[in-house]
């Protein structure tokens, strides 16, 4: 136990390493990997990630913004970064003064960046996305290769790559071979031309599980680099199991315990009312941390190494669990809120099941008050 902390975060460098090489390992020794890393790695640290990928073999870094951007090259310069949303007009010229690829869906985006590029005297290397079905970015299927094919024309313009976005991959095979064969078909009209951009790409996470036709040249896993797994009515390939592991656990601690009688109301809001005679400890862990509010009355902690469900309304520094079960729970004992005790183990998973979301939301709503402590390796 960390007695340092009142609510830490235990990242498992050796895990994400681990997890790494399994991926490399599944896509192919040809495919290349850009590890997505935005929303500080999905909770984890972006720096410290950034560290141990450059040094565990990814090959380039999708982000969602600059600022992410500027943090991985404080890390390590020279190192392939895609911004995986289309920049603002006033970002442009950061953009191509840091180097960081864009994303293009439109000729007038491509025409901005060819000025900038023009005016800063800079070569642009860029990604046009096709929208297959996904909806948010993306030139529509009809005129993505005119598109690549004017870029191509553009001075200050270097295309590096054409992707898509599958958006059901993990539930939905039929839609995703629909999106599948969309893309093919970009790609032939583009080779038709005698376009051939350097990397092809469409494997999220999902994809890379359930879609191994579909890795290209290029795959771009998050969750899985973390080791959770993108939950979904698909099989998953049985080897999965033993080879991923969660790299984040997320822990507090109890600051009280006491004894309270049938019909005591805890917390906000009376949602709970005790049904009996109970023993209940107060955790040092609340939504200012990051725990999901919509947990409340639902969740469960780890104590002792058992299940102790969450009572009444989780509160910003504070909630409540049922410690009847834990004869021996006392100030000072360790929380698992995601994580193993003993025998025990709640996923991130399992916390977003309780709270009708799902576990990005989970992992990348853990605050910034929250330390990070990292384990298994050296990191920057």
């Amino acid at each position: 136990m960390n007695s340092a902390y009142r609510c830490w975060a235990e990242i498992d460098l050796g895990a994400l390493r681990d997890n790494l090489a399994w991926l490399r390992r599944r896509a192919g020794p040809q495919v290349r990997i850009l590890t997505v890393v935005k929303a500080d790695a999905y909770g984890h640290g972006l720096k410290q990630i950034a560290a141990l990928l450059m040094q565990s073999g990814t090959d380039l870094f999708g982000v969602a913004n600059l600022t992410e951007a500027r943090a991985i090259r404080q890390v390590g310069k020279g190192w392939p970064i895609l911004m995986l949303g289309a920049c603002l007009p006033e970002e442009i010229e950061t953009a191509v003064r840091d180097a960081v690829m864009p994303t293009i869906s439109s000729m007038d985006e491509a025409r901005l960046f060819a000025s900038a590029a023009k005016r800063l005297h800079k070569p642009v290397d860029l990604h046009v996305k096709v929208d297959t079905g996904m909806g948010r970015l993306g030139a529509t299927i009809r005129d993505a290769a005119a598109l690549i094919r004017q870029i191509e024309q553009m001075e200050g313009l270097k295309l590096a790559g054409v992707y898509t976005h599958f958006a059901l991959a993990e539930d939905d095979p039929g839609f995703t071979r629909l999106q599948r064969t969309r893309f093919g078909q970009v790609i032939r009209d583009l080779r038709r031309t005698g376009i051939h951009a350097p990397l092809f790409h469409s494997n999220n996470s999902a994809g890379v599980l359930c879609e191994p036709r579909s890795n290209l040249g290029l795959v771009r896993p998050g969750l899985l680099v973390y080791g959770i797994l993108p939950k979904g009515r698909r099989r998953l390939p049985s080897e999965v199991a033993p080879w991923l592991r969660p790299a984040l656990s997320w822990r507090c601690r109890v600051s009280l315990v006491k004894e309270i009688s049938r019909g005591t109301p805890l917390s906000y809001g009376r949602t709970f009312i005790a049904p009996r005679k109970m023993k209940v400890a107060t955790l040092t862990a609340g939504y200012g941390d990051g725990y999901l509010r919509a947990g409340s009355n639902r969740a469960e902690v780890l104590i002792g190494g058992r299940r102790c469900r969450v009572l009444g309304r989780i509160t910003m520094d504070q909630m409540l669990a049922d410690v009847s079960a834990v004869p021996h729970a006392k100030p000072g004992d360790e929380v698992v809120l995601i994580g193993r005790q003993g025998d025990g183990q709640i996923s991130a998973q399992d916390v977003a099941d309780w709270c009708d979301t799902v576990a990005w939301e989970v992992l990348t709503n853990i605050s910034s008050r929250v330390p990070r402590v990292y384990r298994g390796a050296q990191a920057a």
